[in-house]
């Protein structure tokens, strides 16, 4: 045993929530399921969610130690409602105390529910700690959604932005947008941001009401999936018909020149 272990960040697939799942070996590299199979101590969004999540891979390849056996720490509720960075009121989380084991020696997992940890996810503070601790972290190859939408949106992939979840609040809402689309006509800079099933309608009549005509919208769902959907039009195209993201779906949306 090393005298740290190694803190991988392990990508998950992006059907969560789905009605359909994709067979593991189409949306995740061998190397990357191999090397998740043999770590037994993980940080998680959500235990449940990585158990079910391990029981897919122990499919694929053994697992080093049964489920009952696997270690695992979720990150606090705090950092899942105000983030990992002390912003919206909150203060920063220091992660380092979940990084005992790796300290000790063992190899750890960082997991999200979909996608890759800490990329429009909670884990930054880990991966953070893991640094000031002198751990080496290795990232995983697996799917990004916001990558997959980019590439697929034909909108501009050399100068982009990540943004996260508009506001809910209406009005909020109303002037996150439009300083968005300033922003991506101004400087071509794409402005890519997610909504929940839930709020996908609300989201989307917003971006219609309040996008100019000749904006570019893109919008991508079910990404790595068979029924997988990414669509880009002029604004106003789609306010001429044109079927909008379900409430069954987490979206990602894109929007620019």
């Amino acid at each position: 045993m090393n005298a740290t272990g190694t803190l991988y960040l392990v990508p998950a697939p992006l059907d969560f929530g789905c009605d359909t799942q994709a067979p593991l070996a189409d949306v995740l590299p061998d190397g990357t399921l191999r090397q998740a199979a043999q770590i037994t101590h993980w940080v998680c969004e959500n235990a449940k969610s990585l158990r079910a999540y391990l029981k897919r891979i122990d499919a694929a390849h053994p697992l080093a130690a049964p489920l009952q056996q696997q270690l695992i720490a979720e990150l606090p509720r705090q950092v899942h409602k105000k983030g990992d960075h002390g912003v919206r009121g909150s203060a920063q989380f220091d992660a380092a105390a979940l990084l005992a084991p790796a300290l000790a020696g063992h190899d750890m997992g960082l997991a999200s529910e979909a996608g890759m940890p800490a990329v429009a996810d909670p884990g930054s503070s880990v991966v953070r700690a893991a640094h000031d601790l002198g751990l080496r972290v290795a990232p995983l190859v697996g799917p990004v959604s916001l990558l997959l939408a980019l590439a697929a949106s034909g909108l501009n992939g050399q100068n982009f932005a990540f943004v996260g979840y508009l506001p809910q609040d209406a009005d909020e809402r109303a002037a996150r947008i439009r300083a968005l689309e300033a922003l991506a006509l101004r400087q071509g800079q794409t402005q890519l941001f997610i909504e929940t099933p839930y709020r996908n309608a609300a989201v989307w009549q917003a971006l219609l009401a309040h996008l100019q005509p000749g904006t570019r919208l893109a919008v991508a769902a079910g990404l790595s999936l068979a029924d997988a959907r990414v669509q880009c039009r002029p604004v106003q195209a789609w306010r001429q018909g044109g079927t909008p993201p379900d409430g069954r779906t987490p979206a990602v949306y894109a929007l620019g020149t």
